[in-house]
């Protein structure tokens, strides 16, 4: 049986996908992580019998790295910043003027309800909120606050950028161990490769 491909366009003024190793001040992958991209398309829709698993990303625009600073006021604040109500600042290296093309197939996590294609079904829907802009909750490029300010259907016009050849020694694959319902343990790519702004991800 043919696999249930599904594909979509995300562009956005500013997009973060952490390092994990870059310490306190964070700077972002040149691409986003198989679970950034698992989590946009759960954004779209997301069922609890099926799932999209990512496949690939192309990288549609040139990667521009720019600093960026956010205000922290989270616990993991100083006693003295607490008691006053006061946030610190932390640095960042963000990418800026993105467009990935992202793309997945749809995989079964449990049994179809009465025997239903639900695989084909998830397909469908996917495509339709595509389209009509309505999805489960709107998508990000990494942190929350940045917004894309176009997702949806491929467009003409966009192309990936073949002079893109990176290798990443190590890059964050995904948080949990499971594609559904998974514990925390996150999984590294070794010699992550970018080739004529492309990038596969592990299964």
């Amino acid at each position: 049986m043919e696999p249930y491909e599904v594909k979509f366009e995300i562009a956005g003024y500013a997009a973060m996908f952490t390092r994990p190793d870059s310490g306190a001040a964070q700077v972002s992958y040149p691409a986003p992580t198989f679970s950034a991209t698992k989590g946009m398309f759960e954004a779209i829709v997301r069922w609890t019998s099926v799932c999209i698993r990512p496949t690939k990303v192309e990288i549609c625009a040139p990667i521009k790295y720019h600093k960026y600073t956010t205000n922290y006021g989270g616990p993991l604040r100083k006693g003295n910043q607490m008691a006053k109500g006061s946030s610190y600042q932390i640095p960042a290296t963000i990418l800026i003027d993105v467009c990935y093309r992202i793309y997945g197939v749809v995989e079964e996590i449990t049994q179809a309800p009465q025997g239903n294609n639900h695989l084909h079904a998830l397909q469908d829907v996917f495509y339709r909120r595509l389209k009509r802009g309505r999805f489960y909750y709107m998508p990000c490029l990494g942190w929350k606050e940045f917004v894309p300010f176009y997702v949806g259907e491929l467009r003409e016009g966009t192309k990936k950028q073949a002079d893109i050849n990176i290798t990443i020694p190590s890059m964050l694959h995904s948080v949990f161990d499971k594609i559904s319902d998974g514990q925390i343990a996150p999984s590294f790519t070794v010699d992550a490769a970018i080739k004529e702004g492309e990038l596969i991800y592990a299964k």
